[in-house]
C-alpha cells in the first residue's frame, strides 16, 4: 500500500496530530532560517563586519517585499483546507492550479522590482554608508530568487493543508545542504564574500522549488499538478485573496514597522549595533518559527474541521495550539538568551562589543516571545475561519501603529536600543488581547452560528462554488 501524508484532521485524538503536523513544519522553518543564517555566519568569519552588517541587516526589508505574497500562500493553505474538509476536491484542483500559477507570476513581479528598486529602498531605511553597497550586491543577487521563493512557500501551503509537513522538509533538508556547500566554496575558496553567499542562497531555493513542484505533479489526489492545466480561476483567485490579501497585508505593514526600527537603529551609525541586532534577529528567528508552527497548525487544522462543520473541535484546536505554543515560547526563549554569548559568537566571532550587544536584544525580545506565540495562533485560528479582515486591523492597531508610535515619542525621550526592543513584548501583548477579544466576542460566534443555522452545506456555497445558497 502507498504511503500517505496525509493527516485525519477532522476525526480521532487531536494533540498528537498536531505535534506530527508542527514538529517536521518547524524543522523545515528551521532550515529555511538556516539558509539566511549559513550566509551570516559564513561572512561574520570570512568577510568582516561591514559584510555581516549588509547580509544581516536585510532581514526586514526583505521581509517586507515578500510577505505580501507569502500571505497569498496562506489564503491557499485555508482554500484548499476548508474544500478537503467538505469533500469539495474539483474545487481543490482548480486552487492548486491558480496558486501555482499565481506564484510564478508574483515571483516574476517581484524580482523584476526588486532589482530596480533596491538602492533607492537601502538608501531610504539610512543603511549606513559603508554597508549600503555591499547589501545592495546582495539583494540585488537574492531577488533573483524571488520566482523559486514564491513558488516553494505556495506548493508548501498547498501540502500543509492536508496535513503534509514532511516531505517539505525532506525538500529544504537537500537544498539546505546544497546551500551550505555553495557558501563555502564561493566564500572561501573563491572569495565572492556576499555575492557568493546570494548566489548560493537562489540555487538553493531553486532546488526547493523544483522539488515541491514535482511532488505535487507526482499526487494521485486531488493535488495533483498538471502544468498544462496552469492558469488563473476567477473565483478562486477572489476567494484566495479574501484571505490572503489581508493576511499579506498584515506581514507587509509588521515589517514596514520592523524597518522603522532597523531604521532607528542605523541611527546610531554604530556597524557593532546594526551587526549585533543582525545576529541576534537570526537567532531569535529559531524560536519564533517553532511558534509560528502552532500557527499554522491552527490553520489548517481549523479550515478542514470548519469546512467538516465539526465547530467543537475548531475549539480544541485552538486551545492545544496555544498551549504548545506558550510551552515551546518559554522553554526556547529563554535557553537562547542563557546561552545567548556562544550562540552570538558563531555569527561574529573575535567580537566580544558585537555578542554584548546582542545578547541586550535578546533579553528583550527571546525571553518574552511566547506572547509572539499566542498573539500567532489566534491569528491563524481567525483565518481558518476565513476571516482575514479582522485580525490584520488589529495587528495593524495593536501591534504596528503602536510600534511607530513608540518610536516617535518614547524612543526619543530613552534614546537606547533597549528601548527599541522592549517596543515588541509590549505590542505583542496588546495585539494579543485585541485578537482574543475579536475572536470570542465577533467571529468565533457568526462562523458557529452559520455552520448551526444551515449546516456544513454553507461552506461548500462560499468562494467558488457554482451555485450559491438560497436566503
Amino acid at each position: 500500500m502507498k504511503k500517505t501524508h496525509r493527516i485525519d484532521m477532522c476525526s480521532g485524538t487531536l494533540a498528537d496530530k498536531i505535534l506530527i503536523f508542527a514538529l517536521p513544519l518547524m524543522a523545515s522553518s528551521l532550515l529555511q532560517l538556516l539558509f539566511n543564517a549559513a550566509d551570516v555566519v559564513v561572512v561574520g568569519r570570512f568577510a568582516g563586519k561591514e559584510a555581516l552588517a549588509a547580509v544581516g541587516s536585510n532581514t526586514s526589508l526583505i521581509n517586507l517585499m515578500i510577505n505580501l505574497f507569502v500571505g497569498l500562500s496562506v489564503g491557499t493553505n485555508v482554500v484548499v483546507a476548508r474544500d478537503l474538509g467538505a469533500g469539495r476536491h474539483d474545487n481543490v484542483s482548480r486552487s492548486v492550479h491558480t496558486a501555482i500559477t499565481l506564484a510564478l507570476a508574483s515571483g516574476v513581479a517581484m524580482m523584476i522590482f526588486g532589482v530596480v528598486m533596491v538602492r533607492q529602498l537601502l538608501e531610504w531605511m539610512s543603511s549606513p554608508s559603508d554597508v549600503i553597497d555591499l547589501a545592495t550586491i546582495y539583494l540585488r543577487i537574492y531577488f533573483f530568487g524571488m520566482p523559486a521563493n514564491l513558488t516553494y512557500n505556495f506548493g508548501a501551503a498547498i501540502l500543509r493543508a492536508q496535513g503534509d509537513t514532511q516531505r517539505p522538509l525532506y525538500y529544504l533538508t537537500a537544498a539546505g545542504v546544497v546551500n551550505v556547500i555553495l557558501n563555502l566554496i564561493l566564500v572561501i575558496a573563491l572569495r565572492m564574500d556576499v555575492a557568493g553567499v546570494a548566489l548560493a542562497t537562489i540555487i538553493a531555493q531553486y532546488i526547493s522549488a523544483a522539488l515541491v513542484v514535482r511532488c505535487l505533479m507526482s499526487e494521485q489526489g486531488p493535488l495533483h499538478l498538471d502544468l498544462r492545466r496552469l492558469g488563473l480561476d476567477k473565483k478562486v483567485v477572489i476567494q484566495i485573496l479574501r484571505v490572503g490579501l489581508p493576511a499579506g497585508f498584515q506581514g507587509v505593514v509588521f515589517s514596514l514597522s520592523n524597518v522603522v526600527i532597523q531604521s532607528s537603529l542605523n541611527s546610531f551609525n554604530d556597524p557593532v549595533l546594526v551587526a549585533a541586532s543582525a545576529a541576534g534577529s537570526n537567532i531569535e528567528g529559531f524560536v519564533y518559527v517553532t511558534m509560528n508552527a502552532f500557527h499554522q497548525a491552527a490553520i489548517s487544522f481549523v479550515g478542514q474541521n470548519y469546512g467538516a462543520g465539526k465547530c467543537d473541535r475548531v475549539d480544541k484546536v485552538a486551545r492545544l495550539c496555544v498551549l504548545f505554543a506558550v510551552l515551546f515560547g518559554l522553554v526556547l526563549g529563554n535557553l537562547v538568551y542563557l546561552f545567548g554569548g556562544p550562540l552570538a559568537s558563531v555569527y561574529a566571532p573575535g567580537e566580544p562589543d558585537v555578542v554584548q550587544q546582542a545578547l541586550v536584544r535578546m533579553r528583550y525580545i527571546s525571553c518574552p516571545y511566547f506572547i509572539c506565540g499566542i498573539m500567532e495562533v489566534f491569528v491563524g485560528v481567525l483565518r481558518g475561519l476565513g476571516s482575514s479582515v479582522i485580525p490584520m486591523f488589529t495587528s495593524i492597531m495593536g501591534a504596528c501603529v503602536l510600534r511607530l508610535v513608540w518610536v516617535a515619542t518614547v524612543f526619543p525621550v530613552y534614546r537606547t536600543p533597549a528601548c527599541l526592543y522592549i517596543s515588541y513584548p509590549v505590542t505583542w501583548t496588546i495585539t494579543a488581547l485585541f485578537h482574543l477579544l475579536f475572536l470570542m466576542l465577533i467571529v468565533r460566534k457568526r462562523a458557529f452560528a452559520k455552520v448551526q443555522n444551515t449546516g456544513p452545506a454553507y461552506l461548500a456555497t462560499e468562494g467558488h462554488h457554482p451555485e450559491p445558497a438560497k436566503k
